[in-house]
């Protein structure tokens, strides 16, 4: 991802990261929110990220 990726037009260019921490952090909120809530959709992504679901 830092070094550059395929892009749909053949260019290459490098993709927004973030630390993993942020993904750690909330894949421990799903695991420790309590029996009454319910965590339907978390989207976790870093900030540049320009499109979601690009596919």
């Amino acid at each position: 991802m830092t070094r550059g990726v395929p892009q749909a037009n053949g260019e290459l260019m490098i993709e927004a990261t973030m630390d993993v921490e942020n993904t750690a952090r909330a894949v421990l909120f799903m695991a420790t929110v309590t029996p009454e809530a319910n965590v339907q959709f978390l989207t976790v992504m870093a900030t540049k990220m320009p499109f979601i679901g690009r596919g």
